[in-house]
């Protein structure tokens, strides 16, 4: 049957997210930060993250945040990783009993370490056992074309997650399950990381091998944070682990890509969002698994060096070839190994 759905906000992936929802027939309400936006909407069907791209009548807009939660079945909350617990307080008191939540931003909170998920629960704590992720390597402007691509969406409870892989599934935006929400979210924010690092090497010049390696490696040590978290080894191997972190490494609509690029050529992160407006959430996401992984006792190198390109001041070729350099190691797989009776 179909839903009301909100969509918090009204960012490009989120918008992008409206697509396959209103081809299955749901109604999508969309909150624009700015009411300038909204009446843009409203006027055009089109919004200015996504120029290009109408909607048709399912799909409305505004700038009133109750306007657009109150009464709806489900809420998919996009913002900024570091905005959402923002948001969380805001739609708490808004909601209906029983609506459920997905959350689609791909980060670490950066002062709490919690992936997002947790902060929902911690937020909206009744609606804790609701709560599904969804993530995997999905354009925003690709997704919002209807070019076909899939998706992973987790939760703890597999009736949830298939009621959510409902909601979104159609020819086009083809949803998988998963009972592994901590694996899919942190597949989700470490390719970021990732992503960035591989940017710089390639802004540096260092070739298709370095890429490739960094790609690799860096694979093993998102699959090893996950592992300590309680993830499941095989969750990296997925959509949501090597599918988005292949993309966001190789692909030119990557923003964390692009960042890592400026870098490596020279420049600053600083001057990169001032002159793109871009949000990377590869950066605060870099510092937070820095310190978990401290925390954890986990190795990961290549997060470590692009905190110190990032955050110490670190040139960016010292701290990449720094890690061709690390001490021999005899097995490339050691410590992969899933925990005992997983």
């Amino acid at each position: 049957m179909p839903l009301e759905i909100a969509i918090v906000p009204a960012g490009q992936w989120g918008t992008a997210l409206a697509v396959p929802l209103t081809a299955n027939g749901h109604r999508v309400r969309l909150w624009f930060r700015r009411p300038e936006e909204a009446a843009h909407f409203r006027r055009t069907r089109e919004t200015r993250r996504l120029p290009g791209i109408r909607f048709g009548d399912g799909v409305t807009g505004t700038e009133r945040l109750e306007e657009a939660v109150a009464g709806a079945d489900l809420v998919v909350l996009a913002p900024a990783s570091q905005g959402l617990r923002q948001v969380a307080r805001a739609i708490r008191p808004l909601l209906r009993p029983g609506a459920i939540l997905v959350s689609a931003s791909k980060g670490l909170e950066e002062e709490t370490l919690l992936r997002m998920s947790e902060v929902l629960a911690q937020e909206i704590p009744e609606a804790a056992d609701r709560v599904a992720v969804i993530s995997g390597p999905n354009f925003a402007v690709e997704v919002a074309r209807g070019l076909p691509t899939g998706t992973v969406v987790a939760a703890r409870d597999p009736k949830l997650a298939e009621t959510v892989q409902d909601t979104f599934l159609t020819p086009r935006f083809r949803a998988y399950t998963s009972d592994d929400p901590i694996g899919v979210e942190l597949g989700g924010a470490l390719k970021n990381v990732i992503a960035m690092a591989v940017g710089v090497s390639d802004g540096l010049g260092l070739g298709h091998n370095t890429r490739a390696t960094l790609i690799t490696r860096g694979l093993a040590e998102m699959a090893r944070l996950g592992m300590a978290l309680g993830a499941q080894l095989m969750t990296f191997a997925g959509l949501s682990g090597v599918g988005d972190l292949v993309l966001t490494a190789t692909g030119d609509l990557s923003r964390n890509r692009q960042a890592g690029l400026y870098i490596g050529r020279g420049g600053t992160l600083a001057d990169f969002i001032r002159e793109t407006g871009a949000t990377v959430e590869g950066a605060p996401t870099a510092r937070a698994a820095r310190e978990l992984a401290a925390r954890l006792g986990v190795e990961m190198p290549i997060t470590e060096q692009l905190c110190r390109i990032l955050y110490d001041g670190t040139a960016p070729e010292e701290a990449l070839l720094a890690l061709t350099g690390r001490e021999k190691r005899t097995r490339e797989l050691e410590g992969h190994h899933p925990p005992a009776g997983r």
